[in-house]
C-alpha cells in the first residue's frame, strides 16, 4: 500500500517519468485487471467502468498522454485505492 501511495504522489506531482511495472501496480490497485495484450497495448478493465485502460510500455517507462488519461478516468468515475 505504501508503494502505491508513493507511485500516485510522484504521478500528482506531474512526473512524466513513471516506471511501466510501477503504474500497472497503479492501475492494479484501483480495481482494474489485465484483460488481453495485443502487441505492445496492455488493455485493463473495471467491472465498474465501462472505459478500456491502454498502457504501451516503451522502453521501461508508460506513455505520459496515458498516465493524464487514466488519471482523468479515477476522477470522473470518483475512484479509491483498494486496500
Amino acid at each position: 500500500m505504501a508503494k502505491l501511495k508513493k507511485i500516485l504522489e510522484k504521478v500528482l506531482a506531474g512526473s512524466r517519468n513513471i516506471a511501466f511495472n510501477d503504474f500497472v501496480l497503479l492501475v492494479e490497485g484501483y480495481g482494474f485487471h489485465l484483460s488481453r495484450v495485443g502487441g505492445s497495448h496492455h488493455i485493463f478493465v473495471h467491472p465498474k467502468v465501462r472505459e478500456l485502460v491502454n498502457l504501451q510500455n516503451v522502453k521501461g517507462q508508460v506513455k505520459p498522454y496515458q498516465i493524464k488519461q487514466f488519471m482523468e478516468l479515477v476522477e470522473r468515475y470518483n475512484l479509491r485505492i483498494e486496500e
